[in-house]
């Protein structure tokens, strides 16, 4: 993942990366069929690890908004060339050029849709536990998620004036503006 993060998947040779892991290029391709495959395949992988954070931090005995906060501190990206957002940004690049694989476009979908649904349960959480306004919580996820991501992207890629903390004050704004009562 650090490897795709530091020099892009278009720089990335099979053989550079077989030297990385240990196994030969030619056993890279075997098993991935192609660079597309492994990036979708390391970007599932590294999304699992992200999936299991989730589901410890929907765990805790916390307000809803200590635990929005967490997932917000998960979702945005630490910082310049993150390597999940690297990615991200990777595989969003790639399936334009990629419509017809629906398999992939699938499994991307999934990937998106976890993040959807645990956040739309975490809102729905805090509704009804009188934490937060009465709004629809897949309407609300859905604006929340596309703010979260035109920021993110903002600092993966590391525009001037987008650091990860302006916009952790962006975003508990605007939560602070459409859920609290």
């Amino acid at each position: 993942m650090a490897m795709i993060a530091d020099s892009g998947l278009e720089r990335l040779t099979m053989a550079a990366l077989g030297r990385e892991v240990g196994m030969s290029s030619g056993h890279l391709a075997y098993h991935f069929g192609s660079k597309d495959e492994l990036l979708l395949r390391t970007l599932e992988w590294s999304e699992g690890q992200l999936g299991e954070e989730r589901r410890q931090l929907f765990a805790r005995e916390e307000r809803a908004r200590e635990r929005l906060d967490a997932y917000v501190g998960l979702y945005v990206p630490d910082g310049h060339r993150d390597p999940h957002w690297t990615l991200w940004l990777e595989v969003w690049n790639r399936s334009q050029s990629a419509a017809a694989d629906t398999s992939a476009r699938a499994r991307q979908s999934a990937i998106e849709h976890a993040w959807h649904r645990d956040l739309v349960a975490l809102l729905a959480d805090g509704i009804a536990r009188g934490e937060f306004r009465a709004v629809d919580p897949d309407r609300f996820a859905a604006r929340l998620r596309a703010l979260l991501d035109g920021f993110s992207i903002h600092v993966a890629i590391g525009l001037r004036g987008a650091d990860r903390e302006q916009v952790l004050v962006h975003v508990r704004e605007f939560l602070a503006d459409g859920l609290v009562s």
